[in-house]
């Protein structure tokens, strides 16, 4: 009698099962997640390095602004030991120096830059005889710069990112005959948190 050798089945191949597909899914979730906030805190901190680096210009900007009035200026005088203007609210005063007629002197201002169809706009918002005015300079893609002046805010773009700047001048500081200049400029709108600002100080006689 012909016997025949016994063959043994290959047991089917194992597929995963499901909780191992589902072990999968949820590691796989965990590490987009990460990635997902890696991405938006370098997005986040692009954005704020940006804001920052205007926020410094600005700074520069107003003390170089400051530090061209001569001494006896309304806009840069404070008496002996006095110190003019306020970092925490608006302030104004009104100043009579150098024998000059008594001058209503802001101690800050606003600031919106816009970049809309490649020109670069800042508009300066100054509170002169009680009314607001609004100074816009352009400065445009072929390199002229013009000027324009408004009682209206509407003139500035909608979409523009906004400073507020403000600023005080403390007589006989850090020295007797000396002057500190401090300018503290913030990010108004924008959902950078925490908010931006920058903070600069020039000595001056």
């Amino acid at each position: 009698m012909e016997t025949f050798p016994l063959r043994h089945k290959r047991a089917p191949y194992r597929g995963f099962s499901l909780i191992e597909t589902m072990i999968a899914i949820l590691v796989l979730s965990i590490g987009l997640v990460a990635l997902g906030g890696l991405m938006s805190q370098s997005l986040n901190g692009t954005s704020r390095s940006r804001f920052s680096a205007l926020a410094a210009d600005l700074a520069t900007e107003k003390l170089e602004d400051l530090s061209r009035w001569p001494t006896f200026d309304p806009n840069i005088y404070a008496a002996s030991g006095a110190t003019v203007g306020n970092l925490t609210s608006d302030s104004s005063a009104n100043v009579t120096s150098g024998g000059l007629p008594t001058q209503l002197v802001n101690y800050y201002d606003d600031v919106e830059i816009s970049d809309a169809n490649g020109a670069i706009s800042e508009t300066v918002s100054q509170v002169i005889s009680g009314s607001t005015s609004y100074k816009t300079t352009s400065h445009n893609p072929d390199g002229t710069i013009t000027t324009s002046n408004s009682t209206s805010s509407t003139a500035a773009d909608t979409n523009a990112t906004g400073f507020h700047r403000r600023w005080t001048i403390e007589m006989d500081q850090p020295v007797t005959g000396l002057r500190r200049i401090t300018v503290l400029v913030t990010l108004e709108n924008s959902t950078q948190r925490p908010p931006v600002s920058f903070q600069m100080t020039m000595v001056r006689p």
